[in-house]
């Protein structure tokens, strides 16, 4: 059952960027009208973290074929204290950001002479945690405390945000949201269709 659980928690964690049992951040800056700078930070538990350090020696050690893993293609640092953060940064044209997962998450569009606008649909999100798979009981509870606590939080910054439908900086050149991963797991919380800003590009 221990290991059935760490295939399991791998599977909904490690499937995309936006998955639970971390807390992850999300910061999309635009840079032009085709093209933005996407820094992904995620941050793990020291006990989750080993139950992944775990499952790769395990893999190591067989035949299994290997999974993608935690911070795969990011800058991998562990803490004294047994947790991990994964930093990735990808930069270029709007349809080359995938934030590490395999879908585009984030979407962009002409929205007037010098704007875009990004979005980010929660259904999107709600594939990404796992929200939309069949499972008892007794595993969904397992899986709904690997992510309590836990967080995104989604930054779009350019010039100016002209419109958004997330929390306006003081500044008026970024919007940003916090969304719990029980929020997109259960159904819970008032969450929106898209979260979306309007920006104004370099």
């Amino acid at each position: 059952m221990f290991k059935l659980m760490i295939k399991l928690a791998v599977v909904l964690a490690l499937g995309g960027a936006l998955t639970g049992c971390i807390d992850a951040n999300v910061d999309v800056q635009l840079t032009s009208a085709s093209t933005a700078k996407a820094t992904t930070t995620q941050i793990m538990g020291a006990d989750f973290y080993a139950m992944i350090k775990m499952n790769a020696e395990q893999q190591a050690e067989t035949a299994e074929p290997a999974d993608d893993g935690f911070c795969a293609k990011g800058t991998l640092s562990e803490h004294k204290d047994g947790s991990a953060s994964c930093v990735t940064v990808e930069q270029g044209a709007f349809a080359d950001l995938t934030l590490g997962s395999k879908q585009r998450i984030v979407t962009f569009a002409p929205a007037g002479a010098g704007l875009v606008r990004v979005s980010l649909p929660t259904d999107k999100m709600k594939d990404e945690v796992g929200a939309n798979e069949t499972m008892d009981e007794e595993t969904k509870k397992m899986v709904e405390a690997f992510f309590a606590g836990h967080a995104l939080t989604v930054k779009f910054s350019g010039l100016a945000v002209t419109e958004t439908n997330m929390t306006l900086s003081s500044d008026k050149t970024s919007a940003e949201t916090k969304i719990k991963f029980l929020d997109l797991l259960q159904g819970t919380g008032d969450l929106p269709d898209e979260y979306y800003a309007i920006v104004q590009v370099p």
